[in-house]
């Protein structure tokens, strides 16, 4: 977001920006998930995916659920 930023480090260029995040997929969450916000959408997360632990680890199943697709 920041990159997007430019030289224009001002509160008003970072909320724009902030609010223009699109397809953005990090390290720390799951494969598939995937962070997108917009001018009048400010959860940046609306996916998941169920995961079961088996007793020795935590397996992921099923489908990845997308709530932005109502």
């Amino acid at each position: 977001m920041l990159k997007q930023c430019g030289s224009d480090l001002s509160r008003e260029n970072i909320m724009k920006q902030a609010a223009n995040l699109k397809n953005l997929a990090l390290p720390l969450l799951l494969p598939g998930i995937k962070v997108n916000t917009g001018p009048t959408d400010f959860y940046p997360l609306e996916q998941e995916q169920l995961a079961k632990f088996d007793g020795e680890r935590w397996v992921l199943f099923g489908e990845i659920y997308d709530a932005s697709k109502k």
